[in-house]
Parts: structure tokens; C-alpha cells; sequence
């Protein structure tokens, strides 16, 4: 909780800052279509009572079962990675925004990845959300799927060394992530029936108020071309 705080109070801290020097801030995931989105990295660690890392090579199960909850469940977490329709944008073959549910050891190709370095400090870096995502729901959710894994002693696929093309991408729209959280129902119960429900309305709404607006691009594409 504490790091989701200091996440929003970030973000106020930069927008005031640059509103007192007469510029403005976003956190928008893909503000301008020519440059790289703002991603919003989270770094997982898991230690004991007694301060001992779980997801260390002694421990490799936790950590297996803990990627292979993540994974399992990311597509329908990925509305909490990624929870307004410009976040899609990002999706690109070739860029370091995830298009799969892979993971690997220092792999920046895919949606988690283990850092290298001492082995005490072995963490898991969830690489999927946008800057724009809310670090409460984001990690509450990160969090769950955590939970399941463990509990369930999930285990996941084999790490990648690069980008797992061949492998089934993640939700490309709003839409396609709402139907992924309602059809699968492993993160209503943890996160809550009424709360799930209630956010999907509330997404639901805004996915039919992007609908509504004609792109430039429809024009240029369309207008007299069809």
C-alpha cells in the first residue's frame, strides 16, 4: 500500500512541478504515436517470517509456482495492467511492450522477467502495465494471481530467451480484456464478486464512449476511399 501511495504521490509531484514552469505532465501509456509508451514496471519480492527469499534457486518451486500464477492469469488481469483504451497502442512486434505471457531470466522481451544478480535478491519484474494503470488494482491483482499459484502449485511453461511469437498474444483492446476477466473466474472470488462486477460496468462504459469517437485516421483511411 505504501508503494502504491508513494506511486500516485509521484505522479502529483511531477504534474505540479512541471505546471509551476508552464509545461504539462502525462502518464498517458502512448501519448504520441512515434515515440516509445510509458510503461509501469512492478518488482516482486517474497520473503518468510524469518526474512528468508522464497523465490531464491533454493526455493526455485515458489518461484515457479509464482510466475506460473501470473502467467496463467494475466489475461484476465490485463484490464488492471492496462484499464483505458489507449494503453493498446503500445502493443507493438519488436518493442519492449510484452505482446505474449512469457517470462525469462533477463529477458526485457518478455512480460516478467527474473534480474540477474545476487541470488538473495531474486525478484520477479511484471513488465505489463502502463504508466496509466491504477498501482493499487495493478498489484492487488499481481498479487492474487501470486496467491493462486502457490496455493495451487501451478507450474509454467519454459522460459523464454526471446520473444515468444509462436504463443497465443494477450488481449489487444479493452473489449477483449473485459471478456477475459468476466469468462474466467479464478480472480472474481480473491478479488471480490461485487467488486469485479462493478468494475466491468464501469469499463464497459467508457470502452462504448471510445466507440463513439470518428479517428483522424478513419478519415484519412476512409472519408473518400470507400
Amino acid at each position: 500500500l505504501l508503494a502504491c501511495d508513494h506511486a500516485l504521490n509521484l505522479k502529483q509531484v511531477v504534474k505540479g512541478t512541471l505546471r509551476n514552469h508552464g509545461m504539462k505532465a502525462t502518464f498517458m501509456a502512448k501519448p504520441f504515436a512515434s515515440f516509445s509508451g510509458s510503461g509501469m514496471h512492478l518488482h516482486l519480492s517474497l520473503y518468510d517470517n524469518q526474512g528468508e527469499n522464497l523465490l531464491a534457486s533454493k526455493n526455485s518451486k515458489k518461484l515457479n509456482q509464482a510466475v506460473s500464477g501470473i502467467l496463467d492469469l494475466m489475461p484476465e488481469s490485463m484490464i488492471f495492467c492496462a484499464p483505458h483504451a489507449n494503453y493498446y497502442h503500445r502493443f507493438e512486434e519488436n518493442s519492449y511492450a510484452p505482446i505474449n505471457a512469457t517470462w525469462g531470466k533477463d529477458n526485457r522481451t518478455t512480460a516478467l522477467r527474473i534480474p540477474s544478480g545476487n541470488e538473495d535478491s531474486t525478484r520477479i519484474e511484471h513488465r505489463l502495465s502502463g504508466a496509466d494503470a491504477n498501482p493499487y488494482l495493478a498489484i492487488a491483482a499481481t498479487l492474487a494471481s501470486v496467491w493462486l499459484g502457490l496455493q495451487e502449485k501451478r507450474r509454467p511453461t519454459r522460459p523464454r530467451k526471446i520473444s515468444g511469437e509462436d504463443l497465443e498474444t494477450l488481449p489487444r483492446n479493452l473489449d477483449v480484456a473485459l471478456d477475459a476477466l468476466e469468462r474466467a473466474k479464478a480472480l472474481h472470488p480473491v478479488l471480490g464478486e461485487d467488486f469485479v462486477k462493478l468494475f466491468v460496468e464501469v469499463k464497459r462504459a467508457e470502452a462504448e464512449a471510445f466507440l463513439e469517437v470518428i479517428s483522424p485516421w478513419e478519415r484519412e483511411y476512409l472519408l473518400l476511399n470507400v
